[in-house]
């Protein structure tokens, strides 16, 4: 099966680059693809954070920008590391290949695990919160058919098919895209399962 693995291509970030990156895109009215053209157009984070004030006033802005705090940047890097995680930047290696391909791939990732399974080729499982047990066995049996063909089985650790969905693939290789981060896991329910993960 040819997969993704083989192309680990990027650049990793210096530490000042990620709390720059992180600087960024925590700052009002930049988003990913926002992030992106202001890389692309001064490149790098730090100029296009002291270039925020002045595109703001240009674009009409009434009020100053609100630009993230580096001490705000090096706090959440501080509380990732403590939750055993790390910041991953779009043009790093270990950033997911087949995610840097989409429009709008988040800039920088938190990340926490064995990344080699981000690598590998994905499939999407997710459904209803409550599912039915047959539902719950259906999603069970798919998501093991697909890890052992060497998929990595990627759903959002919510109730229901997404639980089946994790377990079923731990041995395998599952990712939990998690909305709300990972200081916030929901439901609490599931906080084993992501420890499992």
């Amino acid at each position: 099966m040819d997969t993704v693995s083989a192309r680990r291509t990027g650049v990793a970030l210096t530490e000042k680059q990620r709390i720059a990156w992180l600087r960024l895109i925590r700052s009002d009215n930049v988003g990913p693809s926002t992030f992106r053209d202001l890389i692309n157009h001064y490149g790098s984070a730090e100029a296009a954070l002291a270039a925020l004030p002045e595109l703001s006033q240009h674009g009409g802005s009434t009020r100053a920008i609100r630009i993230a705090d580096e001490r705000d940047a090096l706090r959440e890097l501080e509380a990732a590391h403590r939750f055993g995680a790390r910041f991953i930047g779009i043009g790093e290696p270990d950033y997911p290949p087949a995610l840097r391909e989409i429009d709008g791939a988040p800039p920088l990732l938190a990340v926490k695990g064995n990344m080699s399974v981000a690598t590998r080729p994905a499939i999407g499982m997710v459904g209803s919160r409550n599912a039915s047990i047959s539902g719950a066995k259906f999603t069970a049996m798919i998501a093991r058919i697909c890890g052992e063909a060497g998929y990595a089985v990627v759903s959002g650790l919510a109730r229901g098919i997404d639980t089946a969905a994790h377990r079923a693939s731990l041995a395998t290789g599952t990712i939990a895209a998690m909305a709300g981060g990972l200081d916030q896991p929901y439901p609490p329910e599931n906080i084993g399962l992501l420890n499992d993960i």
